[in-house]
C-alpha cells in the first residue's frame, strides 16, 4: 500500500492536508514549519514549488511565493526540503507545482527527481488531460500518483476525462476562482461531492476556501476524505514576519485546532 493509500485508510474523519510553499519564509523556517504542521496532526503535506507566476493562487500565497524566492529557495532546495521532511516522518507528500517548471526540468527527470526525494504525488494545476500524457507516463514510471483538479464548473464530460487519467486522491475545489480564506463553503459542496462519489472509488480532497474547523465539520458531513487547506495556513506565516518560535506555534496551534489534536 501506498503511503497516500495507508493516509486514507481506516480514517474516522477526513485528513487535514497541509499547505506550504517550500522556503517560506526563509528555507529552514520552511522545514520547521512542515515538522510543526506534521506534529500537528496533519495527515499529508502539500508541498510547492515556488514559482514568479502562480496563476491559481491568491495574494496571500503569491506572497509566500515572493518571499520564498527572495529567500534563494530553488527547485533544487524544493527537493532536499522534501527529503529532509520524508526522513522525518513517513506523511505522504504532494508536490504542487505549474507547467513551466516541470516541461523546463523535462517530464522524466523531474518525475525521476521527485520520486528519489520521496515525494508521492504531483500536483501540476496548470497541466490539462490533454497536454499531461507524458508527465502521466513519468509518473507512473516511478510510482507517482498525478493528482487531479475537479471544479464546480466542471461539465459531466470533462470529469469522466479527468478522472480517468487520476490516481491517489481527486482534488475537488470548492470554489470558482484562485485560492484564499472564504467565510462560507458553497451550498452546493455536498452534492458535487455525491455526484463524484458514483464516478470514481478515489478519496475526495475538498480544497480552496477552507479555513475553520466548521468548514471541515461541513466537509466531512458531506462525505469528503480530505481538507486541504493552504492559505490560512499561509496567512499565519505571513502574518509573523519575524519568524521563530512564535511564528511556527502559531501554525502548530492552528494545525491542532483543524485537526482536533491536543
Amino acid at each position: 500500500m501506498s503511503r497516500l493509500a495507508a493516509a486514507f485508510a481506516g480514517r474516522n474523519g477526513p485528513a487535514f492536508v497541509g499547505f506550504l510553499v517550500a522556503g517560506d519564509p526563509d528555507p529552514a523556517t520552511s522545514l520547521t514549519v512542515a515538522k510543526a504542521m506534521i506534529d500537528a496532526g496533519a495527515g499529508i503535506l502539500e508541498v510547492a514549488v515556488p514559482f514568479s507566476d502562480p496563476m491559481a493562487d491568491g495574494p496571500v500565497i503569491q506572497q509566500a511565493h515572493e518571499r520564498a524566492l527572495a529567500a534563494g529557495m530553488t527547485l533544487d532546495a524544493t527537493f532536499d526540503l522534501v527529503q529532509t521532511i520524508r526522513a522525518y516522518a513517513p506523511v505522504p507528500v504532494v508536490l504542487f507545482t505549474y507547467a513551466n517548471i516541470v516541461f523546463r526540468q523535462g517530464w522524466d527527470r523531474f518525475a525521476a527527481r521527485a520520486a528519489r526525494a520521496g515525494a508521492d504525488g504531483l500536483l501540476v494545476v496548470d497541466l490539462p488531460p490533454e497536454e499531461s500524457g507524458d508527465l502521466s507516463a513519468a509518473a507512473a514510471r516511478h510510482g507517482l500518483d498525478l493528482i487531479r483538479l475537479i471544479a464546480p464548473t466542471t461539465s459531466a464530460a470533462r470529469r469522466r476525462q479527468i478522472l480517468a487519467g487520476a490516481s491517489g486522491f481527486v482534488y475537488l475545489v470548492a470554489v470558482e476562482g484562485v485560492t484564499g480564506v472564504r467565510d462560507d463553503l458553497p451550498e452546493h459542496l455536498a452534492g458535487l461531492i455525491g455526484t463524484l462519489r458514483q464516478e470514481t472509488d478515489l478519496p475526495l480532497a475538498v480544497g480552496f476556501g477552507v479555513s475553520r474547523p466548521g468548514h471541515v465539520r461541513a466537509i466531512a458531513a458531506a462525505g469528503a476524505d480530505a481538507v486541504v487547506v493552504g492559505s490560512a495556513v499561509v496567512r499565519v506565516i505571513g502574518e509573523n514576519p519575524g519568524g521563530g518560535e512564535a511564528m511556527v506555534q502559531a501554525v502548530r496551534d492552528y494545525v491542532a485546532g483543524m485537526t482536533g489534536r491536543p
